[in-house]
């Protein structure tokens, strides 16, 4: 098409940006402080050349207004209970004695007091630090960070557009305080929210900002008629003020449904909105809604949460067809760029064919800025962008990697059967016990231990040539013989080899399948200082070889106590990477699923008798509207059961999830059938349990004692009281005691405290029960 010009010409712009830098120096710099090997001043000094080199990187691609205020140093949530002044009392001393420690302090806790919850940020893996309010909490305007990164920006010559987390959806993230009646809703202190914002907008307006962009993802899922009323009352009030800058409310994830009629109707100065196949619906509902008129319109039609190139065609053609819903129309990405890898040009390793389907965050803003000057200019602008375009967009579709006729062929062979036990739970659970020969209470780990700097160096070494691949292995050998003689020292049940052998829990297998592949930088934050490379899921699965066996066999032949195989399930498998856009999800977590389902058979062969299928995803993969719910846990659970149901009854099948809202997917825990699940709850102080229980869940269950995220040392004393809040919901006979997660951030001196208490807290219960409990 040629597009018709638009009355102004269309800037490109981006909602956010990558915060840790191309080597990861942000993250080396926060860690360092930690250490006390970085003083604050070159902490702050290194994200300040961070943030500088992001903004000059985008004004030099083309991008009009670069966004500020995104930058964090642990949580973009966390910045903003900081700029409304909700510091819980328990973290007050500390902020007002050193405002850094004390920011993370409430992130990771100290030995004396415990951070926030922390749990995933919508349907994503970022993690943000969860607000907690009360009836009695007192909101305060603290803008200093907003208005120091906008002039900082400023002083460049650039066009700054600071971003805040809205008001809506930032009470709506919110909890209930420790100690507040848990059928509080914090959106009740909307009214008292509101002035304070009015605050930081007219500051940011003294600063010099002509625009502020103001989030609110979560009016893309389903909302009350209440919920509605307030965001409506919310922008009434923001959009009303006498002296402020114009506000852009960005929405992004998914359609805006019922909530975009409240927003077009709202006195604000634009909204922004995805246009990609995550926001289906959205440009039928902005016609309905009669458009924006005088209303800047911010377009979301390339996937800022996925790494395939966009198709320009397509997303000419929908921005087309925007130019009449608007007074002016602005091309983005459909959300931050804070969930893609920063520059895919770094990937040297992988074929150059494949990479040029690859679009990280720096191609993401070269394709917004192509398209924004097609928009504005017509085609013929970006003829040749449009046919190197059209020519990789074939290159892919007609690529052998993407399908494989053994695999096809085995995915559709499957049936019914295949995806089920060949005994119910309760006959499972007594061949099990007598197998296993466990006490009441049984102790066990999630699944890592702590990767020491000696273990990362070896396979530093291993890699550069410095040692060979007997050296390397030996090396492992080593680890493992450590890590079980502890667990057996300290007296734990169930054991495992520690995973010193992995990367990462996706990316290993990833690189043991075929269809996968695996990047050298394609970093993304995933909760504070905690990066992960997820892998490029580019073709159909398979695999060629057992992945896990060997180390796990070694294992088991270093002890008489049981040794868990560790895999992750096809669900996560998904998650935590970048997943391809060209076939039904379902269809892929089956290829997945069926390789998995190999390795768990010969991981039984071999003599292992407890097989964990990790799946910590798949409540952060639940869709976000609820009409959408019933055909994605379908196949998620259908999935995880395909994986794990071919196994003899004896043989006990764990899973595991973590830092998510568990209590709208119970009924689908239920459906794994798995034989023991373990969760986190030691932050939300043992939530999960109660929602286990309220659900009649039969199966057993390991509710975590032990805050892994956390450098805290958690007592026995205080694990027996999590232990004890366990057992009024979850009976002794079902009750597992666990850490939330696995250790591999953690370092060995607290991890060895850490479990040992843990187990002390477990004898000290165990010897509490009744004679038929124990």
């Amino acid at each position: 098409m040629t597009a018709k010009p638009a009355a102004a010409a269309a800037r490109a712009t981006v909602y956010g940006y990558p915060r840790q830098g191309r080597n990861r120096e942000l993250k080396k710099a926060i860690e360092g402080y930690w250490k006390g090997r970085v003083t604050a001043d070159t902490l702050r000094q290194t994200a300040a050349e961070l943030r500088r080199g992001n903004w000059q990187q985008l004004a030099e691609a083309g991008v009009h207004d670069v966004p500020t205020g995104d930058f964090s140093y642990y949580d973009h949530v966390l910045d903003t209970s900081v700029m409304v002044g909700a510091v819980p009392e328990r973290h007050r001393a500390a902020v007002r004695a050193d405002a850094l420690d004390g920011y993370f302090a409430m992130a990771r806790g100290t030995q004396d007091v415990a951070p926030l919850e922390m749990t995933k940020w919508f349907d994503t893996n970022y993690h943000y630090l969860v607000p907690e309010l009360g009836p009695d909490t007192e909101f305060t305007a603290d803008s200093a960070k907003q208005v120091a990164e906008f002039k900082e920006a400023l002083a460049l010559g650039l066009t700054p557009r600071p971003v805040l987390v809205g008001p809506v959806t930032y009470l709506l993230l919110a909890k209930a305080a420790p100690g507040v009646a848990a059928d509080f809703e914090p959106l009740t202190l909307l009214d008292r929210l509101l002035p304070v914002y009015a605050e930081v907008l007219a500051d940011l307006r003294a600063a010099g900002a002509e625009w502020v962009q103001l989030d609110e993802p979560a009016l893309v899922q389903d909302r009350t008629p209440a919920e509605l009323n307030a965001a409506a009352r919310a922008y009434r009030e923001l959009g009303g003020l006498a002296d402020r800058p114009k506000l852009l409310v960005a929405s992004y994830f998914g359609r805006l449904g019922e909530a975009l009629p409240v927003l077009a109707k709202a006195p604000v100065d634009g909204l922004a909105l995805d246009f990609t196949e995550s926001g289906a619906g959205n440009l039928d509902d902005l016609a309905a809604a009669g458009g924006l008129p005088g209303k800047r319109l911010v377009a979301g039609v390339v996937n800022g949460r996925n790494i395939w190139i966009n198709d320009y065609e397509k997303s000419l053609a929908t921005l087309g067809t925007l130019l009449g819903l608007a007074d002016h129309v602005d091309v983005s990405a459909s959300s931050s760029l804070l969930h893609v890898p920063l520059d895919a040009k770094a990937e040297s390793d992988i074929d150059p064919q494949i990479a040029r389907w690859l679009a990280f965050a720096r191609q993401k803003t070269q394709e917004i800025v192509v398209l924004a000057r097609g928009l504005s200019d017509g085609t013929e602008a970006i003829a040749a962008e449009l046919a190197a375009n059209r020519a990789d967009l074939a290159s892919r579709a007609d690529a052998a990697i993407t399908r494989d006729p053994a695999v096809r062929a085995r995915t559709a062979a499957i049936t019914d059967a295949d995806g089920r036990r060949s005994q119910p739970y309760a006959e499972r659970t007594v061949a099990q016990r007598a197998h296993l020969g466990l006490p009441p209470l049984p102790t066990t780990t999630i699944g890592s231990f702590p990767q020491t700097t000696e273990l990362r160096t070896a396979r530093a070494d291993l890699r550069a040539g410095r040692i060979d691949e007997a050296g390397y292995e030996d090396r492992i050998k080593d680890e493992i013989r450590e890590v079980l003689s502890f667990q057996e020292k300290a007296g734990l049940d169930v054991l495992v080899h520690g995973e010193p052998e992995r990367n990462d829990m996706v990316q290993y297998f990833a690189e043991q399948l075929t269809g996968y592949l695996a990047t050298q930088h394609g970093w993304v934050q995933s909760y504070g200082t905690r990066y992960v490379r997820p892998p490029v899921l580019a073709g159909d699965i398979s695999r060629p070889e057992p992945m896990t066996v060997r180390w796990t066999t070694y294992a088991q032949s270093l002890t008489e106590r049981p040794v868990k195989g560790m895999l992750t399930g096809p669900v996560t498998m998904l998650a935590w990477s970048f997943v391809r856009d060209d076939q039904p999800l379902g269809d892929t977590a089956r290829q997945v699923a069926l390789a998995l389902r190999d390795e768990v058979n010969d991981l039984e062969a071999s003599g292992t008798s407890v097989i964990q299928v990790d799946e910590p995803a798949l409540r952060e993969t639940l869709p976000l509207r609820t009409a959408e719910h019933a055909a994605y846990l379908r196949w998620a659970t259908e999935s995880f059961r395909l994986a794990t149901a071919g196994v003899r009854p004896d043989t006990q099948i764990h899973t595991h999830m973590c830092y998510a809202e568990f209590g709208d997917i119970v009924q689908a825990i239920d459906d794994l059938d798995a034989d023991v699940i373990s969760l986190e709850a030691a932050r939300s102080h043992m939530q999960v349990a109660r929602e286990l229980a309220a659900h009649g869940y039969p199966r057993e269950a390991g509710p975590g004692v032990y805050d892994i995220h956390s450098p805290r040392i958690p007592s026995a004393e205080e694990a027996a009281a999590l232990l004890r809040k366990g057992l009024e919901a979850i009976p002794a006979g079902r009750l597992w005691v666990n850490p939330d997660c696995g250790l591999k951030t953690r370092g060995w001196p607290e991890t060895r405290a850490s479990l040992e208490n843990l187990v002390a807290a477990a004898r000290e219960i165990r010897a509490e029960l009744p004679t038929e409990a124990a």
